[in-house]
């Protein structure tokens, strides 16, 4: 006998079935940059802040690898040090392993995690520029791009 699927929560009878939204972590950091005009996208499970062509903020709460919950700042390893002395408990995110990337974490089980994340979206009002990157393009390579040609020379 075959099964099938549970259905879908009705509001109304007339209406649509729709799945829940997940709820956005660290919502108050998302209300705290809203005078930049964020965009923002789900991207593996939490919710990525792009304002204007940079990734600027991850919003992450999962509970299936919770030591990596918290706001990621995205950055680049040249800004770490400078960061840390504003931001004590920022680490990198431990699901990259032991390399040293740019993503850095301002974890939710640290002592002054709102505070430290409200000082980032200060940062990033004032346009700091250790937070914040352009994502690399996505373009596949094709003639031009990519690695260059191995030349042959006759000798």
């Amino acid at each position: 006998m075959k099964r099938r699927p549970a259905p879908l929560a009705r509001a109304h009878d007339d209406l649509p079935a729709v799945r829940p939204r997940k709820a956005v972590p660290h919502e108050f950091v998302l209300e705290a940059v809203a005078p930049l005009s964020p965009e923002t996208r789900s991207m593996f499970g939490c919710l990525a802040i792009y304002v204007e062509d940079k990734i600027a903020l991850i919003l992450r709460d999962r509970p299936d690898a919770p030591a990596d919950n918290g706001v990621w700042m995205a950055t680049v390893a040249e800004h770490h040090e400078s960061l840390r002395q504003e931001f004590p408990h920022m680490r990198s995110i431990q699901l990259f392993g032991p390399k040293v990337t740019g993503w850095q974490v301002l974890p939710v089980d640290a002592p002054d995690f709102e505070e430290a994340a409200l000082h980032a979206c200060d940062l990033l009002i004032a346009g700091d520029t250790r937070i914040g990157k352009v994502p690399q393009s996505r373009r596949k390579a094709g003639p031009g791009r990519g690695k260059p040609a191995k030349s042959r020379v006759k000798a």
